[in-house]
């Protein structure tokens, strides 16, 4: 396949006859070379890598540095793939300009686009940002960001009101040019909704099958979280389990003198043996 790019993505309506965007996490360069080996569309360097990486409790305790830090990792793979990084909680929240110039430290670092959190309050910041040039996907629904202001991970857009809400904030955020949405954590006939009245993709992590393409964090994906999944992951691996079992038979090798032996030693040079 080509390689991805804002506009091309942006024009990937299932209804169109584009086939459904594939989305996966990645936070370093053998992650994003592997992911990238199997055709995926887009590389998210996901602030999740507070929960899956640094082992935090919610995605807050990240920063623009961090997330440009793991960004230059995952571009350093050369990925096909196109590769949006997600802008931290904070780094868009106190003015256009701070915004614009925490966007721009993640481009540089190697993103070729950024995604933020939030609706109709997030206008004046969106607009900011592809007035710069850069383009923009956003984020509805359980936005992890928010999980103070929600009280924990829950499911959003469960009354009529709450689902109007959603499908105001995503036409806002069209209007202003975004090139892609994610929606999570809806119910499956809301994440339809919105992807039908949409011009622009929609990308579920549990809004249900109706989605424009679907996302998960790579980790919850293979197996290596700590935590229970979500009710929408679905585990294609247990590499935790795998790497587990790994690193135990070299451990016992170690300690009973099984290794390292001649085939993992280098030969002695004839003069140092007399």
């Amino acid at each position: 396949m080509s390689e991805a790019n804002a506009p091309s993505l942006r024009a990937r309506k299932r209804r169109n006859g584009a086939a459904p965007i594939v989305m996966i996490t990645a936070y370093d360069e053998p992650t994003a070379r592997y992911a990238d080996a199997a055709d995926v569309d887009v590389l998210l360097v996901g602030d999740s890598l507070a929960n899956v990486v640094l082992g935090h409790e919610d995605t807050l305790h990240v920063s623009i540095e961090e997330m440009a830090h793991h960004v230059r990792a995952v571009a350093a793979a050369r990925p096909r793939a196109h590769v949006v990084a997600d802008m931290p909680w904070l780094s868009y929240h106190v003015g256009t300009d701070a915004a614009v110039a925490n966007a721009g430290i993640l481009i540089r670092a190697g993103a070729q686009s950024v995604k933020l959190e939030g609706g109709a309050t997030r206008r004046e910041v969106v607009r900011a940002l592809i007035e710069a040039e850069i383009p923009v996907m956003g984020h509805l629904g359980l936005t992890p960001q928010s999980v103070l202001a929600f009280g924990g991970y829950k499911v959003q857009g469960k009354t009529r009101d709450a689902a109007k809400m959603l499908l105001e904030d995503a036409l806002v955020l069209q209007s202003e040019g975004i090139y892609a949405v994610v929606i999570e954590g809806v119910p499956a006939l809301v994440g339809a909704q919105l992807t039908l009245a949409l011009d622009i993709p929609t990308i579920g992590i549990g809004a249900g099958p109706a989605t424009d393409g679907q996302v998960l964090v790579i980790h919850d994906l293979l197996g290596l979280t700590k935590r229970t999944p979500a009710k929408f992951v679905r585990q294609y691996a247990d590499l935790g389990t795998a790497i587990t079992d790994a690193v135990s038979r070299y451990a016992h090798d170690v300690r009973s003198g099984g290794f390292p032996d001649a085939n993992e030693s280098y030969a002695n040079p004839p003069e140092l043996l007399d």
